[in-house]
């Protein structure tokens, strides 16, 4: 069967065998190669490998600022998604743990205060008599919240990862590794990585340089949450992490979150905390209240992580529902507007309803992003009275820099916006979607080629039916932790079809039989229907090697991506 012309095989880059001893699978040599891994040593994800922080030199500012506030009152700002609860649940422990007195955390109400420091969350912090502003996963953007702090009298350390505009905040001091003149090659860490560096920073200081690797666990679901990409330094972070986890040293609300996803602790991995537990957390932000995410990674009791786990869970619950209407409707206004030719599909898309949920359009446009293959904005309504948006972009469309230009073409029209080349969020006037609209997609005609929105899938090519076992499958799990930028492999390959059936009211369960081989395996293609095929048809597919726990032995089973007849 033909190789769809959509799909590409990165070369190998020199020789596959490198420095790899005897009796190293060629299946794990092959794909390691691709990602460019030359021996076991690159592989070794001990936390003594991990950058240290003496690289770092806006932490000593950011230390030095801290230890000043030691007995005053500091409040953590953090954002409401799971890298910024993460992050302010790390940060609050650990002072708490280095002596500091009185320290808070405040998440703002994305619905009445929206994101980062704002001056209306200063006004909201103010009452509480702060002396001390911490922001984590935010703050390198809020120009106006920082200087009403100051105002106040409050002192402002910024820690944050994202990409800075062209003024900064007057804050007293700021731990960004992505400031200009930053010689520190963490580029890539999440907001909780940060935070863990900076806390790693002050133990440091303190003579209790590991004090901060406790909460590793909390820096894996953050890190694998925000997608960042997985050099080794967050390789090593995550893995880390997974091992907390896995023996148990792990905060108890993480531990409840994976007993409310149904996951054996000891079983957890890179993959299931990014799709199981980061989006329990997640789901707080979006539908009600991030603090009780915070308060689930942070309590110490048992019962109470299991309560506010269920919550979570619950919430988790009804925002997938929600979700799956909002795909369903913007899926159908594509229609509607003749857009399903993607010869008709203007090179941004943006779409909008009265009745979508603001806190769940982040979704929408990267469903929208992933069926169209270009850059796409979904807006709602806020209670506000304003248009809040969510973006997603695809690789060689900035999606920050193509909002700076949008705001500067057309004055007033962003009240407000912020994000990085892949993601972004803005609010627009209640009027606004209209001239938005028109304004980012003249910015796409110049900045967008056809290369850029034709669909691609990469993929390690195809395994012999010999190699489509349970020990491949484990091999490649314990090669991770997989993510952005370290893809998990992804195969290709003909296979008969045996059998189907739909599975959770939306997941196609199959039994194929792989070309060249007589017996037949299990797979699974999430939130996909049956096709119009049927036993003894012949199927592409594009699959991930899966390891399936879900029966007392494991099993493997393939992971369907993609699906042709």
């Amino acid at each position: 069967m033909a190789q769809p012309s959509f799909v590409q095989r990165p070369p190998l880059p020199g020789s596959e065998d490198w420095a790899w001893p005897d009796g190293t699978h060629r299946v794990l040599r092959q794909v390691l190669a691709r990602r460019l891994i030359e021996s076991p040593r690159d592989l070794d994800l001990a936390l003594k490998h991990l950058r240290p922080v003496g690289g770092f030199d806006a932490l000593e500012e950011g230390v030095d600022l801290l230890l000043r506030h030691r007995k005053g009152h500091v409040i953590i700002v953090g954002d409401f998604d799971s890298d910024g609860a993460t992050g302010a649940a790390l940060l609050s422990l650990c002072l708490k743990d280095f002596g500091f007195e009185s320290v808070d955390v405040f998440i703002p109400d994305r619905f009445n205060l929206g994101y980062g420091l704002t001056p209306e969350a200063v006004a909201r912090i103010g009452g509480h008599s702060p002396t001390l502003i911490v922001t984590v996963d935010n703050g390198t953007s809020s120009l106006s919240g920082t200087a009403a702090a100051r105002d106040r009298g409050i002192d402002v350390l910024i820690t944050d990862h994202h990409l800075p505009g062209p003024e900064l905040p007057a804050a007293n001091a700021i731990v960004n590794p992505n400031l200009p003149d930053t010689p520190f090659a963490g580029k890539c860490l999440a907001g909780v990585g940060v935070a863990f560096y900076l806390m790693a920073a002050l133990g440091k200081r303190l003579g209790s340089a590991r004090h901060a690797a406790r909460y590793l666990d909390l820096v894996a679901i953050g890190t694998m949450a925000d997608l960042v990409k997985l050099d080794r330094s967050n390789r090593i972070l995550i893995e880390q992490g997974l091992a907390r986890i896995r023996s148990g040293r792990c905060r108890p609300g993480v531990l409840a979150l994976c007993q409310a996803a149904k996951i054996h602790n000891a079983a957890i991995t890179a993959s299931r905390l990014a799709y199981q537990i980061a989006p329990r957390l997640n789901a707080a932000g979006r539908l009600d209240d991030m603090k009780v995410g915070v308060r689930c990674l942070m309590t110490d009791s048992g019962a109470e992580a299991q309560r506010l786990a269920n919550r979570l869970d619950e919430l988790n619950l009804e925002r997938r529902a929600i979700g799956a209407k909002m795909d369903s409707e913007a899926l159908q206004q594509l229609d509607t507007e003749s857009l399903v030719d993607s010869k008709a599909l203007p090179p941004v898309v943006c779409l909008f309803r009265e009745d979508w949920h603001e806190g769940l359009v982040g979704l929408v446009a990267s469903r929208i992003k992933q069926h169209c293959h270009r850059p796409a904005f979904a807006f709602a309504p806020s209670d506000s009275g304003a248009l809040k948006g969510s973006g997603r972009s695809v690789a060689g469309f900035h999606l920050r820099d193509a909002l700076v230009d949008v705001d500067a073409a057309n004055p007033g029209l962003i009240s407000r916006f912020g994000g990085h080349a892949m993601a972004a969020g803005l609010t627009l006037n209640r009027d606004g979607f209209a001239e938005f609209r028109d304004a980012i997609e003249a910015v796409g005609k110049r900045r967008l080629e056809p290369e850029h929105l034709a669909e691609k899938v990469f993929t390690d090519g195809e395994l012999d039916a010999r190699d489509i076992t349970l020990e491949v499958a484990e091999l490649l799990r314990d090669a991770g932790p997989w993510g952005q930028g370290f893809p998990e492999p992804l195969f290709e390959g003909t296979f008969r079809l045996v059998g189907q059936r739909v599975v959770g009211g939306a997941h196609l369960r199959m039994r194929v039989a792989p070309e060249g081989g007589r017996n037949p395996v299990n797979a699974i293609a999430f939130r996909r229907g049956p096709g119009d095929w049927g036993p003894g048809d012949r199927l592409w597919l594009a699959y991930r090697l899966d390891v399936n726990e879900y029966r007392m032995t494991p099993e493997v089973q393939l992971v369907v991506e993609h699906i042709r007849p």
